[in-house]
């Protein structure tokens, strides 16, 4: 019978993404037929697989569902929240499957936030070697100079490391405020609001609009649906898994 490693087993359950299966993993909360695993542990179908003792459920075939939401401000993205704050979860009350988001978008930033209970698919999207693009519309004030642009381009040191170089791109001006376009292709924290600041440009509004080939559209804010499947056939393409 074919064995599965464990992280992989809990991903796949709906529980949560295989990143977070191995963090329970190594903080001891899974256990294995009654005894703690470590991370390269493997299991099949028939084990006994508990968090925190409680039984995680697998069927044999399980049906995948993918989902984008336009996020709107004022929500975080988490499951639930220890400060009773609202969460991206509320908006998606009607959706029968247990999913989780797949990255997140800050409290104040909107747009495109996708989600699934495919633990694969979600760890090949946010994996840093991917390098799978995210466009933002982001609107800054009060103006922005030639050299601003090009530091954002080029890269520049937020946290103690540069950017990757990204794609900026005017799309309108008027007095005390531009309309930028930013395409990056790695996933760090409050990533574009960081690198605004660090040219000394503050951040009026950040909506993400695509991630890879997959746009937002006319969806409207706080609304979800399910992709389409030549959208999940080209998100495939866009991050190297076959259909």
């Amino acid at each position: 019978m074919e064995k599965i490693r464990i992280q992989k087993m809990i991903a796949d359950s709906g529980v949560c993404s295989r990143r977070a299966a191995e963090q329970l993993i190594s903080q001891g909360r899974v256990k294995l037929n009654g005894h703690p695993v470590k991370l390269g542990d493997k299991c099949g179908f028939k084990d006994l697989i508990t968090i925190d003792g409680e039984r995680i459920f697998l069927p044999r075939k399980r049906e995948f569902v993918y989902i984008m939401l336009n996020k709107p401000r004022g929500y975080v993205t988490t499951v639930s929240d220890e400060l009773d704050r609202r969460c991206v979860m509320d908006l998606l009350e009607d959706v029968e499957a247990r999913v989780y988001p797949v990255g997140r978008l800050d409290r104040n930033s909107e747009g495109l936030l996708l989600f699934t209970n495919d633990g694969d698919f979600a760890n090949s999207i946010m994996h840093p070697s991917r390098h799978v693009s995210k466009t933002y519309r982001v609107t800054v004030r009060p103006d922005i100079s030639d050299e601003q642009l090009v530091k954002l381009s080029e890269g520049v040191e937020i946290d103690g490391r540069k950017t990757l170089p990204a794609t900026v791109v005017v799309k309108e001006k008027e007095a005390g405020r531009v309309v930028l376009l930013i395409t990056i292709k790695e996933g760090r924290n409050r990533q574009i609001r960081k690198m605004c600041e660090a040219v000394g440009l503050e951040v009026a509004r950040l909506r993400r609009i695509s991630i890879g080939p997959l746009k937002l559209g006319m969806l409207r804010p706080g609304k979800w649906r399910e992709l389409t499947a030549e959208e999940l056939r080209a998100l495939r393409t866009a991050i190297g898994k076959e259909n």
